[in-house]
């Protein structure tokens, strides 16, 4: 897949691969809405083809299209994790004089464990750059290739991982997200970290409007979640934050479901998030099925749908539940 020299390579599906140097891989996070101050985002771009992924505009960094190059042009910083060494000597010798390195988060603009990972290995080696420093650390992924790295997972302090599954139907789960593993998959590697001690959070993400919100699906996927107990559940409803991000949703709803193209445009007319009037019931019935299936709500929150996780895990013993 890879040459010596991190050429451009191709692969099944036309996927292109292409060395991406970089001069830092963490990423200071400035808005205080973050529950991080730091991120790494080891490739551009994400061979899972999500069509909600908020991140998809990022492409347009490069020069790059949003469209369906964002899962088929993969971009691999290949120097990162020496880049990433080097920052976080000089952080390291920071905190010494009180200055702490602050919570990092991996994966936050692509899946730090989508298919390149698995001979690219770049995750891995930020993990073992990370287990060297007292360094808080979060990952997000829908990919059962974290299981890999649990020797490293245990070596660093405090780590939290997140899986997001957002449904358990197979109908939604290709037409949304193409080439991301299976929900059921995913239900194992939560259920796998569970028992390797590992602190596990799961995103029920993105809620989709009129077809995966149903009171069925929903009671489905949510007694499934807590047949893994995670220490946390978050819930979170379909957003469509920039242009490029709903331009390409539309593309797939109108192919596969013409029929809510006009409903979808009602809702977001105007907004990246769905009105009250619609996410309030959908909240309420989220919450009382987690209550059903005994994920206790522990600590209730409303704030915008922001993709992100809570910074810390609590206790083995706590679930909780985050509405976003």
């Amino acid at each position: 897949m890879f040459d010596s020299r991190n050429k451009v390579t191709a692969v099944k599906r036309q996927i292109r691969y292409e060395s991406l140097p970089v001069k830092s891989l963490l990423n200071a996070v400035k808005a205080p809405s973050m529950p991080f101050e730091w991120s790494i985002n080891p490739y551009r771009g994400c061979q899972h083809g999500c069509a909600f992924c908020y991140a998809r505009g990022t492409h347009s960094f490069l020069g790059v299209e949003a469209d369906d190059t964002f899962q088929n042009r993969i971009f691999l910083k290949t120097n990162g994790p020496e880049a990433l060494r080097e920052q976080l000597g000089k952080m390291f010798r920071l905190s010494k004089k009180g200055k702490p390195i602050g919570h990092i988060a991996i994966g936050t603009a692509t899946d730090p464990y989508q298919q390149a990972e698995a001979k690219a290995m770049l995750t891995r080696q930020c993990l073992e750059v990370l287990a060297e420093y007292p360094a808080s650390v979060s990952i997000t992924t829908r990919s059962p290739l974290i299981l890999r790295d649990i020797d490293l997972l245990r070596r660093i302090p405090g780590i939290t991982v997140h899986v997001s599954i957002g449904t358990l139907r197979a109908d939604m789960w290709r037409s949304f997200e193409p080439s991301s593993p299976s929900p059921r998959k995913r239900l194992e590697t939560v259920k796998r970290l569970r028992e390797e001690g590992i602190a596990t959070e799961v995103f029920i993400a993105p809620i989709l409007p009129h077809l995966t919100d149903g009171a069925d699906d929903l009671r489905q996927l949510i007694a499934a979640v807590a047949d893994c107990r995670p220490h946390r559940v978050m819930a979170s409803i379909l957003r469509l934050n920039t242009r490029e991000v709903k331009l390409w949703f539309f593309r797939i709803l109108h192919e596969r479901f013409p029929h809510l193209t006009e409903t979808y445009a009602e809702l977001y007319r105007g907004s990246p998030y769905a009105p009250d009037s619609y996410r309030d019931p959908v909240k309420q019935m989220i919450r009382s099925l987690l209550k059903q299936y005994g994920l206790h709500e522990e600590d209730m929150r409303s704030r915008p749908d922001d993709g992100t996780a809570p910074r810390h895990a609590p206790p083995p013993a706590v679930e909780q539940l985050y509405l976003f």
